[in-house]
C-alpha cells in the first residue's frame, strides 16, 4: 500500500471532494461540530474545513487521526481518498447466513432470529448505530 503525503497540489477531479464529503457526512452523523472533530483529531479547524471542501489532500496520518476521532475504520477513509483500492464488498450477515451451504434450514433460521434480536437490542441502546439487515 503506497501512501501519499499532504499536498496543496490540485487533486484529481472529484477525489478530494469525495473523501471530504465522506468525512463531513460522518462528522454530521456523529453530531460533531467541525471545531470538535478538529480538536479530537489534533488538527486545525481551517485545515479540516479545507479537507471537507476538497481543497486539501490529507496524508494517511491525518486520515488515521480523523478516523479515530470519528470512530470509523482508517481503511474506509484511505479507500475514499484513493490511497488503497477497495476490496470486494463483503456480504451482509443475512446474505452470508442464507448462502452458507453447511447450515441446515433450521440452523439458518435460528441464526437469523438471534442476529435480528441482537441488532434490535443494540439499536435500542444506541440509536446512532444502524445495522443493515435485509
Amino acid at each position: 500500500m503506497q501512501l501519499v503525503s499532504d499536498s496543496k497540489q490540485p487533486l484529481p477531479e472529484g477525489l478530494g471532494s469525495h473523501v471530504g464529503e465522506f468525512i463531513r457526512s460522518q462528522r454530521e452523523r456523529a453530531d460533531l461540530s467541525l471545531r470538535r472533530l478538529a480538536e479530537r483529531a489534533g488538527i486545525s479547524n481551517p485545515y479540516l474545513s479545507q479537507v471537507e471542501r476538497g481543497l486539501r489532500k490529507p496524508s494517511a496520518e491525518i486520515l488515521k487521526r480523523i478516523s479515530r476521532a470519528l470512530s470509523i475504520s482508517a481503511e474506509s477513509l484511505y479507500s475514499k481518498a484513493g490511497l488503497i483500492e477497495e476490496g470486494p464488498e463483503r456480504p451482509n450477515v443475512v446474505e452470508a447466513i442464507a448462502e452458507d451451504p453447511v447450515l441446515t434450514p433450521r440452523q439458518k433460521q435460528v441464526l437469523l432470529d438471534l442476529y435480528r434480536t441482537l441488532v434490535s437490542a443494540g439499536s435500542e441502546l444506541d440509536p446512532a448505530k444502524t445495522v443493515r439487515s435485509n
